[in-house]
């Protein structure tokens, strides 16, 4: 990567950090990335509304490949001290999705001026946080017959500048799972003549060993109970209304179909054992991100290629990533980059992106166009 690419790119990311925006909220941050590929090369844009994409045409009859950034912010305070903080409060790049867009921005600068014989396509995604921003993106890979798809993700925990692949899933699916139960009111000295969803939940909660009982699965399954909620705060009123929040996940997205629909079932029978009317709510829902062994491939001998460390992942992580959708689609390679072993995790407030990994993206990326 040129150096004086990277010089932009990394004031890019800086610019990004000042000012993060949530899931769904980023109009600032998309008009900037715009502005930014508009004065520093001459590549089509493609404004989608919530998302865009940037494109070098090399001409018909030749391969067709796509790269992609996230650009959203989480819910979490700026606590350390850092030249290009977050300007707002409660909002801050914890996730490093400013890094990501800042590397593609520096590929998207150095494929607009080498014009290497192959399309390319540049996808800038909201809203991955929520799982609500891939599928938004997913008429790209129709409308520009995209034939290969690649990502990464900065981890922690891993090897600083070192690349991480895997065949098969990478990262699991998982959704928000909401159980509502709705029962009478009674007073507190005669619960008898109300129904109560108190004994409902609890009964849920004890099965969920149960219905994740590895014995009924190929592969992991999870549950994690994230919220209760009963009654309210008046001692004089029997409970009537109550909610259970799980998180549920599994490596294979058919055995996380399977595992809320015996969720679902036990639940129902304890909602009709008890005389409570149910209903169910779901929200943050992820595929599982799997990559094809074609693509997976490309990124091994890119990394060979370019000169940057490798490593093959043993297991897939259990967090979820939406590129899932893209992936669904045409043949799609996602890996991660590592941030080295002792530095801070995504999602905590001590954590800040390496500037270093944008010119390891950037080179990692263009090796995968000579593949």
């Amino acid at each position: 990567m040129k150096k004086e690419n990277f010089e932009l790119a990394v004031g890019l990311r800086h610019e990004l950090h000042r000012h993060p925006e949530l899931s769904n909220e980023e109009t600032w941050t998309k008009s900037r990335l715009i502005e930014f590929l508009k004065a520093h090369t001459n590549l089509e844009i493609a404004d989608r509304g919530s998302w865009f994409y940037a494109a070098h045409r090399a001409g018909k009859n030749r391969r067709n490949i796509a790269f992609r950034a996230d650009f959203d912010a989480l819910p979490i305070d700026e606590t350390i001290d850092l030249p290009w903080g977050s300007k707002f409060p409660g909002k801050a790049h914890k996730c490093g999705h400013d890094g990501h867009s800042a590397t593609l921005a520096g590929v998207a600068l150095e494929v607009d001026q080498q014009k290497p014989d192959v399309n390319v396509f540049f996808l800038f995604q909201p809203a991955e946080e929520t799982g609500e921003g891939a599928i938004q993106c997913v008429s790209l890979i129709e409308d520009e017959q995209i034939d290969e798809f690649y990502a990464y993700h900065n981890m922690s925990g891993f090897p600083f500048q070192a690349v991480g692949i895997r065949d098969g899933t990478m990262f699991c699916a998982s959704k928000g799972m909401t159980i509502h139960l709705e029962g009478l009111p009674a007073h507190a000295s005669q619960p008898e003549d109300g129904i109560n969803p108190a004994f409902a939940l609890a009964s849920i909660i004890r099965a969920i060993p149960e219905v994740t009982d590895p014995a009924g699965y190929q592969g992991l399954v999870l549950c994690t109970v994230v919220q209760i909620d009963a009654g309210e705060k008046a001692f004089g009123i029997s409970a009537s209304k109550g909610l259970l929040r799980l998180t549920i996940r599994a490596l294979y997205e058919d055995e996380l179909n399977l595992l809320q629909k015996k969720l679902e079932h036990y639940s129902a029978a304890q909602a009709d054992q008890y005389g409570l009317r149910i209903r169910f709510e779901y929200n943050d829902e992820f595929p599982e991100t799997a990559n094809d062994k074609e693509t997976a491939d490309k990124v091994r001998a890119a990394v060979k290629s370019a000169g940057l460390k490798g490593f093959e992942m043993k297991e897939a992580f259990r967090g979820s990533e939406d590129f899932g959708h893209l992936a669904k689609l045409t043949k799609a390679a996602y890996c991660i980059i590592g941030n080295g072993e002792e530095h801070p995790h995504i999602h905590t407030a001590e954590y800040d992106f390496r500037d270093e990994l944008i010119e390891t993206g950037t080179d990692l990326f263009l090796a995968i166009l000579e593949q």
